[in-house]
């Protein structure tokens, strides 16, 4: 499989706007109602921030994220100790003889960041074209800024997403991911106990080894859920505030996560979609959560 050379991983691409059917009816209830809306011209990253891109940023700037950081005891309070050191949350496979939920999958290994993905024995030397993660928001905010962009809207990265191809399932059409040849980097087999591999990968993706869409951009299906600026709520019909909603962390910001990750499979998540949507607490990284930033078009 070829992927993309770092060069080309750079590259952007120019948006046009144009009305589109936001949201989808057909999965789950977070994405929809569809209504049309529309977006103006902008450009957007055709990747996933790489490893690469993210190590200039923090050699010309000193910058040091949340997860190498660890969190303030008085600005998180009711965060526990043992998750305020430095470290991130990682997937780890469950066995396949013991019974397994999802907070079963997540441990928070101390000493993992975007340097070392699995944790300090671990490294990007190597892979400087994967995507970067372990960043917070308000990391992917300060690489963002540095480059003198922001992120994405979530009704600007969905309409990108779908690459012209306006209330399709996916964002070449209506055939899954996992039917036929591999279209994305996502987790095939019985989640999440065996992963297949049949894309070629057990875990994170080079950035652009899959075809691009209508737009020519790579990998807003899989690898990794990407960031945007829209806050969360679970009823589009409600206004949610900048704090956004999740009922399954009340009282918690969080912001809005597109385009699913390595972990999405046909049994379990399904959301490898450019509808589909996250909520994720904007302090919390993990090793399955990256971004692409956009700029408006003058």
């Amino acid at each position: 499989m070829v992927c993309l050379p770092e060069s080309d991983a750079i590259a952007t691409a120019d948006i046009k706007g144009n009305a589109f059917s936001f949201g989808d009816n057909r999965y789950y209830p977070d994405e929809g109602p569809v209504k049309v809306l529309s977006v103006d011209d902008f450009n957007i990253d055709k990747t996933e921030v790489t490893n690469e891109q993210f190590a200039r940023f923090v050699v010309a700037t000193g910058y040091i994220t949340a997860a190498e950081t660890g969190l303030a005891e008085d600005q998180f309070p009711d965060i526990p100790a043992e998750f305020r050191v430095p470290g991130s949350m990682v997937f780890i496979a469950p066995d396949l003889d013991k019974p397994s939920s999802p907070l079963s999958w997540w441990k928070f290994v101390s000493g993992a960041n975007w340097r070392h993905p699995e944790g300090p024995q671990s490294t990007i030397i190597g892979r400087e074209s994967f995507p970067v993660v372990h960043v917070t928001h308000g990391d992917a905010v300060a690489y963002a800024t540095w480059m003198g962009r922001r992120l994405p809207t979530e009704v600007e990265w969905e309409y990108a997403s779908r690459g012209g191809l306006d209330g399709a399932s996916f964002s070449w059409g209506e055939e899954s991911p996992n039917k036929g040849q591999a279209r994305a980097n996502t987790w095939q087999g019985r989640f999440p106990y065996t992963n297949m591999k049949e894309d070629g990968y057990d875990g994170r993706a080079p950035v652009g080894c899959f075809a691009a869409n209508g737009y020519g951009l790579y990998d807003t299906t899989g690898n990794v859920w990407e960031w945007t600026e829209s806050p969360y709520g679970p009823d589009r019909k409600r206004d949610y505030g900048d704090a956004g909603y999740d009922p399954q962390q009340p009282g918690i910001v969080v912001k809005t996560l597109k385009g699913g990750s390595f972990l999405c499979s046909d049994n379990y998540c399904q959301r490898f979609r450019p509808a589909a949507r996250q909520a994720q607490d904007i302090t919390l990284a993990s090793s399955h959560i990256g971004f692409r930033t956009v700029t408006d078009k003058k």
